[in-house]
């Protein structure tokens, strides 16, 4: 029943709600990304949705225009503290996680959830199998497990892992716990970064 009507009446409710907060970001943001560089104030890039279908998924740009696509060994996004393809704003939006709040206008057109698994991009279909392929059954979330407990500090097979763990187990009580998780997270800045041990790996 929660995940067949609550969850989504919630989605929508609170991405109302957050409506009005989302433009007045979007004007102060905005205006500092132009500043910044001059370039879009979005990225829209493809992921996987619900179910395997694609949909473009909307944040702040923090990178360059025309920034390479770098990958960790094991096809993950490289993220660091001196990605030389960080544009000055986009460092900040990094840090606070300001840079997904557009996802708010997803969860509202129903590609997303507040909670659930970070969509993958669309080459990843190829690397569920099994189980793995459970991550599919739900709408991917601006925040999930992964985000609240762990956010970049693991490797993309421990986070499926753990998105299939989340699949098995979803509930009110679940996704509230994740909620609370994820602000105690992005309040203390926890585990923004892959791991040093991982960060040192061929890119």
């Amino acid at each position: 029943m929660y995940i067949k009507i609550f969850k989504r009446f919630f989605d929508v409710v609170f991405s109302i709600i957050l409506m009005p907060f989302f433009f007045i970001l979007y004007i102060v943001v905005g205006i500092a990304i132009k500043l910044d560089d001059g370039g879009p104030i979005f990225y829209c890039g493809e992921r996987l949705g619900r179910y395997g279908k694609l949909f473009k998924m909307y944040k702040f740009r923090s990178m360059k225009v025309n920034a390479p696509d770098i990958r960790n060994e094991d096809g993950s996004t490289f993220n660091s503290d001196d990605d030389p393809r960080l544009t000055k704003m986009g460092k900040i939006l990094r840090k606070t996680s300001i840079d997904e709040i557009p996802q708010i206008l997803n969860v509202f057109k129903g590609d997303m959830s507040f909670i659930g698994p970070r969509p993958d991009l669309p080459g990843a279909m190829s690397k569920y199998s099994g189980d793995t392929r459970k991550k599919l059954n739900v709408r991917p979330g601006i925040s999930g497990y992964n985000q609240a407990y762990y956010r970049n500090s693991v490797e993309t097979s421990e986070k499926l892992k753990n998105d299939v763990y989340y699949v098995d187990n979803i509930s009110f009580i679940m996704d509230l716990k994740i909620f609370f998780k994820t602000i105690q997270s992005v309040l203390f800045r926890k585990n923004i970064y892959i791991n040093e041990e991982f960060k040192k790996q061929k890119i």
